[in-house]
């Protein structure tokens, strides 16, 4: 019996994003993204049905574009990037439209789902081989020990438990 031999993919970061979203106060939205992150899949099928998925990023490098929020993010109060220093996933299946998998954050590992969209293969000019995904879902972040909270005065949240995940990826074949 032969093993199908499977392709290495790594993130092309310079195309690839993975953006967080979160209400504040219940009336507005606060966006975020990582500035530091990594991934790669491996699989044996141009459909990348079945394929492995790995993905980290640092918490440190959390971005708000609001400094206080960034480092009250890093605080004890959310990710304690100094004791938890990355975020972690991986998959466990992945059916052509739905990834699931296993997503650590702080010390809490708990299995997450994404709707995927894998948006096909190209040759780029420079002649390297990529592979395009949106994906999207969303987490109760209270369920990662990210369960600072805050009531104002006229008893709205401050921050909501939903945080909805969204993440444009772009891999390059590896050689």
């Amino acid at each position: 019996m032969s093993t199908a031999v499977k392709t290495k993919w790594n993130i092309d970061t310079a195309h690839s994003e993975i953006i967080f979203k979160v209400k504040h106060m219940m009336i507005s939205t606060v966006t975020g993204h990582f500035e530091d992150f990594n991934a790669t899949a491996e699989t044996d099928n141009e459909g990348f049905i079945g394929a492995d998925f790995h993905f980290t990023a640092k918490t440190a490098s959390i971005n708000t574009k609001n400094g206080d929020r960034d480092k009250h993010l890093r605080s004890d109060d959310f990710f304690n990037a100094e004791l938890f220093p990355e975020i972690l996933f991986t998959s466990r299946s992945f059916d052509g439209s739905t990834l699931v998998g296993d997503l650590t954050i702080r010390d809490v590992t708990g299995e997450i789902q994404l709707d995927a969209d894998f948006n096909g293969i190209v040759v780029d000019p420079y002649g390297q081989t990529k592979a395009g995904f949106e994906m999207s879902g969303s987490i109760n972040r209270k369920d990662f020990n990210l369960a600072w909270s805050a009531i104002t005065e006229t008893g709205s949240i401050v921050v909501s438990d939903t945080v909805k995940l969204t993440a444009f990826l772009q891999f390059i074949k590896e050689q």
